[in-house]
């Protein structure tokens, strides 16, 4: 069971694969578990989260408890950031491991040694997710990331592009490009930003049709990145870029070493240089010392810029945090609520506004799998699971999933577009 980002989901598929290498039968997320041992990959970036993870531990614990299941073992950001509190209280797990040392986990239950490349891919064949870093250096006030990862560790690009020629020999034909920071990738490896670099390889492979980029970070960005993604077709004019908050008094207290000036500056040559581009963006809402004159800057910012993809949180007091340690959580949860609400309600408005503006075009879409009467399919400016979908009817239509199409746009709502195949509207 894999709980969180996409980058525990590739430690997850790592460890199956190591795991059916020596004759194991995995299977990831069933409807219904019907297995002898579980292993849950947990996350533990934020209080929600945290619960999840642990209501999910509790829910196979009662299974083992009942008998439903022979050993029970837990990794990932959760066991990493409590390996001492956590086995005390559940002493139905088996076996705790971290973010790091889960592969320990392969000797436990093979006695074998895990060695080389071993991966077994989760995702619909077509897409996959590939890390290239672990880690963050950035240390701001509420993140408790670098907590649990550590300091930002580059892989080699040799590496990467190894996996990802092994991706397209598998078939995948988009690669999402993951980590907690691809701004800082190739800083502590290489001593420069690679990230261009990198990004204009990965392009090049055959059999991949789009290369995403998840997880920049607006602080000491990575130029270059821009020209790579205006000249290379294979990048989706697609960028995801976590912001937080717009006014000087926030950014400061959030410790992301950049100005709001700067900020907007940064958004301005994004757009400029890479015409086209879709945008998304994270924010945040009740961080200690946010006033209303903050929020309701925030709630302006957002209508200025008009993010194409926009998703918000409220701020969790994490212990170890920066802001934990010195700041007061002086916001209550019902204004941080209220904010929230407001914001994603203009947030609403704001990709309403921009899908109608779709209707009628004809873009290329990636389909995905088939729904309840639809095929359900993805432009370059969606990412999977998180962004709208497009939906084509499967009545008179005859599409393959994992297959490009040209679809015409007919119908727009705020997360949903509806289409039919170019030449059928033709």
């Amino acid at each position: 069971m894999t709980l969180g980002c996409s980058k525990n989901l590739v430690d997850t598929e790592r460890l199956m694969g190591q795991l059916q290498r020596f004759g194991w039968h995995c299977h990831h997320d069933p409807a219904v578990p019907n297995s002898r041992v579980a292993v849950i990959n947990t996350c533990g970036f934020i209080g929600d989260a945290k619960e999840e993870s642990i209501a999910t531990i509790l829910q196979f614990a009662d299974r083992k408890t009942r008998g439903e299941l022979d050993q029970l073992y837990v990794m990932g950001c959760l066991s990493q950031r409590y390996a001492a509190e956590l086995p005390a209280e559940l002493p139905e797990v088996d076996g705790w491991f971290g973010k790091f040392d889960f592969m320990n986990l392969i000797r436990q239950l093979t006695s074998y040694v895990p060695e080389g490349f071993q991966r077994q891919l989760t995702t619909p064949s077509h897409y996959a997710y590939l890390k290239i870093s672990e880690g963050c250096n950035r240390m701001c006030s509420y993140c408790a990331i670098p907590l649990i990862t550590g300091k930002h560790q580059s892989r080699s690009e040799e590496d990467i592009l190894r996996e990802a020629e092994w991706m397209s020999r598998q078939g995948v034909k988009e690669i999402n490009v993951i980590a907690q920071d691809l701004s800082s990738y190739g800083l502590d490896l290489y001593h420069e930003h690679r990230l261009p670099q990198l990004v204009q390889q990965l392009a090049h492979i055959d059999g991949i049709h789009w290369v995403r980029l998840h997880y920049t970070y607006p602080t000491d960005f990575p130029e270059d990145l821009l020209r790579v993604m205006a000249e290379e077709k294979t990048v989706c004019k697609y960028l995801d870029i976590a912001l937080q908050h717009c006014t000087d008094h926030l950014l400061t207290l959030m410790r992301r070493h950049i100005t709001a000036a700067e900020q907007n500056a940064l958004i301005h040559r994004i757009r400029e240089q890479v015409p086209g581009i879709y945008l998304r963006t994270t924010l945040m809402v009740g961080h200690p010392g946010e006033t209303d004159e903050d929020f309701a800057a925030l709630l302006d910012w957002t209508r200025q810029m008009h993010f194409e993809r926009m998703g918000a949180f409220a701020y969790s007091h994490e212990e170890g945090t920066y802001a934990y340690r010195h700041y007061a959580d002086d916001i209550p949860e019902s204004i941080k609520q209220d904010r929230l609400q407001r914001l994603m309600a203009l947030q609403q408005d704001l990709a309403e506004e921009q899908q109608q503006t779709l209707v009628g075009q004809t873009l290329e879409v990636l389909i995905d799998r088939k729904e309840e009467g639809f095929y359900v399919g993805r432009t370059q400016h969606d990412s999977p699971e998180v962004d709208p979908e497009v939906l084509i009817p499967i009545h008179n239509n005859h599409l393959q999933v994992g297959n490009f199409y040209p679809i015409t746009i007919t119908r727009a709502e705020a997360f949903d577009l509806y289409g039919q195949p170019a030449d059928s509207i033709a």
